[in-house]
């Protein structure tokens, strides 16, 4: 009889395939055997495309002649560091006693990919392939998984999706790569007085940058505007003016918005007209409206919205927080973290109070049991929390019960990370929070003010989920304050106050809102459950998204502010943005990026073939790259470029993440035009003869603090403190610290 052979995606997770199976045999080079059975592993990817000069060694040589490189059949090799083990997994795969190859890679597009690209470098003709799929790594899901593997054929749509993906990207990169370079590289190593410049381009990597970019030009271009409230204090309340049709400003000019004026003087007028004939200033009490309202709780964690709230909450990067749910993972705590889905599946709603019971000896252990003894688990297959059509490859991210015990061996950052996904997990069960709302209209001649107010009058899943950002105030409160209000009342209006309202710059995106930006195509939608149900194809995947924003800092195109994950772009960022823009500017374009990521979605599923959807891709870059070829107009893109600040350090403004701008006398916030005051004088230093340059402003912001010679050639120990004079930041200097 035959062996069965499982090859899983790296070393550790073959050792607990080989725990699980009782595989206790002596591991040798690259694989463990059994009389029965072998397991081996990759270590990550093993094999990937060749680079162009591997199909011609003039392809090496960077020329606009050779473009667009398109070979009529794409080339592998293995990758060279790991070659080793690829010819370890060879070996066992090309056995002729492996009856039965079980793939056990991740379970997911790259998985595949992984093991498809071994699987096409060996020799297995007449073995039997199954494909292993699991949610978890605890020891029931890997004996399920095995005991319910399906024919390896079953997955070729996956298969077919994962190539073109990488084609995709592979042509995309080498192509627009080039071509930019070839055309642009000279003009941006002027610019950037750098020796030479190669500008990278990406399917992913270029459409977000632009987004980065787009937001960081919104912010630099906004312009404040002033517009003036007008509150009517009476009992201790102040009373909101909101203008309605049977208000004398019902679509006046003079308004800035349905509750505030574009002048001081247009308010001072409302208040004039209010009092004229009517002192002491009465009101009328129209109407008293009393709302409930209730919250549930949130849908459960896919990938995105972790990586958000852990941004958020520990600031910490998406690679950061992948890298410790993959561990989590690995120690079979949660369940397969690179998932998009937000629900259950109606099969893991059934079996859910295992998971449960697994959870009663970790830190919430009365919740759990409550939830136990009351069988409130019973019901969830009738919630929005389970709904098999919102799942593709796996269900949401929630603990599997197992491992409890090895929670407190964790590091600080993945214990926190383990007790955000438990709280969201537990939260499903409880009930929702209900607030009570009270809403109390005034009538002042013609004028409206309102009143409003919230209490929360059950805490529900608020208790579980630790929701510091209710402080609403309480239901008997809420009461005591408004129960001398009665309908028909009339009131007295002691004063009125002018509140004076500013518009915002919109925010910069952060390491946790990019991605779920990301995930919506591009939009940023601040609302949970709206964001669920608009959901729709996103740009890049769930496992691809950390690593993108990684490249983007790693090249230096974008910023990222390790305390607060601020995202800003890079001058290089925003000049290869322009040039791109001027060039190629669907590259730029989310909704454009988005539905390649539907076709790969659309080819995964079976819904078009793999032909047509690469007869369109080398359409586009044929296309494209041709028209690169031809474009004359270097001219307008040179004087595009040269709109971009030039005077911008790489430090980032300490109160408010804004560029540093430079001018004659100091380096100053680029948002100094909405506020902020922060600023280095350049002569702050002049006393012990420092001067102020950009490197040492670069520094500072970097370090916070830095040691300089003087005149006197001394040690002088240099940091940034706040200046009393209205909050401008200066340089202080100590001698000898």
């Amino acid at each position: 009889m035959g062996k069965n052979l499982y090859i899983a995606e790296k070393p550790s997770v073959a050792m607990e395939f080989a725990r699980v199976l009782g595989i206790k045999g002596m591991k040798r080079n690259g694989y463990i055997e059994s009389e029965d059975s072998v397991v081996t592993w990759c270590v990550g990817h093993l094999v990937n495309m060749s680079y162009p000069e591997k199909y011609d060694v003039e392809l090496k040589k960077w020329k606009v002649e050779t473009l667009p490189f398109i070979p009529d059949e794409f080339r592998y090799e293995v990758i060279e560091n790991v070659k080793n083990q690829f010819e370890a997994v060879k070996g066992q795969l090309e056995r002729k006693d492996v009856e039965t190859i079980y793939v056990c890679t991740d379970s997911g597009r790259e998985g595949e990919y992984i093991y498809r690209l071994v699987d096409m470098m060996v020799v297995t003709n007449g073995k039997v392939k199954k494909r292993v799929w699991i949610d978890s790594q605890t020891e029931d899901e890997i004996l399920r998984g095995i005991r319910e593997a399906k024919d390896l054929g079953e997955y070729d749509n996956l298969s077919s999706a994962a190539y073109l993906r990488a084609i995709e990207d592979y042509l995309i990169g080498i192509n627009c790569s080039r071509i930019f370079t070839i055309i642009y590289g000279n003009l941006i190593s002027n610019i950037l007085n750098t020796k030479y410049s190669v500008i990278a381009v990406g399917r992913v990597m270029t459409c977000v940058l632009g987004m980065i970019v787009q937001r960081e030009r919104e912010i630099r271009n906004f312009v404040k505007s002033v517009y003036y409230k007008v509150n009517a204090v009476s009992c201790g309340n102040s009373f909101k003016y909101k203008v309605d049709t049977e208000s004398i400003y019902f679509a006046s000019p003079k308004l800035f918005n349905e509750s505030g004026f574009n002048k001081e003087e247009y308010a001072h007028e409302l208040i004039k007209y209010l009092k004229e004939d009517n002192e002491p200033v009465k009101a009328m009490i129209e109407e008293i409206k009393k709302t409930k309202e209730a919250r549930n709780p949130p849908l459960l964690y896919n990938l995105a919205e972790l990586q958000n709230d852990c941004s958020k909450k520990m600031k910490i990067s998406p690679d950061e927080t992948l890298k410790i749910v993959q561990e989590l993972y690995e120690k079979k705590l949660i369940t397969y973290p690179r998932t998009d889905a937000r629900v259950l599946s109606t099969s893991v709603a059934k079996e859910i109070d295992k998971n449960l019971k697994g959870l009663i000896n970790y830190k919430f252990k009365e919740e759990v049991g409550k939830i136990l003894d009351e069988k409130k688990y019973e019901k969830l297959s009738r919630t929005k929390y389970v709904d098999d059509k919102k799942i593709t490859d796996h269900y949401a991210i929630i603990p599997t019960g197992f491992g409890i015990g090895g929670v407190d061996r964790l590091g600080e950052q993945q214990r926190i990370v383990f007790e955000l996904i438990v709280r969201r997990f537990l939260a499903i069960f409880f009930e929702s929070a209900e607030y009570k709302k009270i809403t109390i209209k005034i009538k002042i001649k013609t004028e409206s003010f309102y009143l409003n107010s919230k209490a929360c009058v059950k805490r529900g899943y608020l208790d579980i989920l630790d929701d510091s950002s209710n402080d609403d105030e309480d239901e008997n409160n809420l009461d005591n304050n408004f129960s001398s209000f009665k309908k028909g009342q009339e009131i007295l209006v002691d004063d009125f106050e002018i509140k004076e309202g500013e518009t915002t710059p919109p925010k910069r995106y952060n390491s946790g809102t990019i991605i779920l930006a990301m995930e919506n195509a591009g939009k940023l939608i601040e609302d949970e459950d709206l964001r669920e149900q608009i959901k729709g194809s996103g740009i890049g995947t769930s496992a691809t998204r950390a690593e993108i924003l990684s490249k983007l800092e790693r090249i230096e195109y974008i910023n990222l502010n390790k305390k607060t994950q601020i995202l800003t772009p890079t001058l290089t960022g925003e000049i290869i943005y322009d040039i791109v823009k001027c060039s190629m500017p669907t590259l730029l374009e989310p909704e454009f990026t988005a539905s390649w990521e539907k076709g790969l979605s659309m080819i995964e599923h079976g819904v078009i073939e793999k032909g047509d959807y690469m007869q369109k891709l080398t359409g586009y870059i044929e296309k494209n790259i041709n028209k690169l070829k031809l474009k004359k107009d270097h001219k307008m893109i040179f004087n595009q470029i040269l709109n971009i600040p030039r005077n911008i350090t790489k430090g980032k403004c300490k109160c408010c993440n804004g560029e540093i701008q430079e001018n004659s006398k100091a380096f100053y916030c680029s948002n100094y035009k909405n506020g902020c005051e922060f600023k280095i004088w350049k002569n702050e230093l002049e006393s012990i003869g420092v001067e102020i340059d950009r490197k040492l402003v670069d520094d500072i912001l970097g370090k916070d603090s830095m040691v300089v010679k003087s005149a006197g050639a001394e040690d002088v120990y240099v940091s940034i403190r706040d200046s009393k004079r209205g909050g401008v930041m200066i340089l202080l200097a100590n001698e000898n610290k």
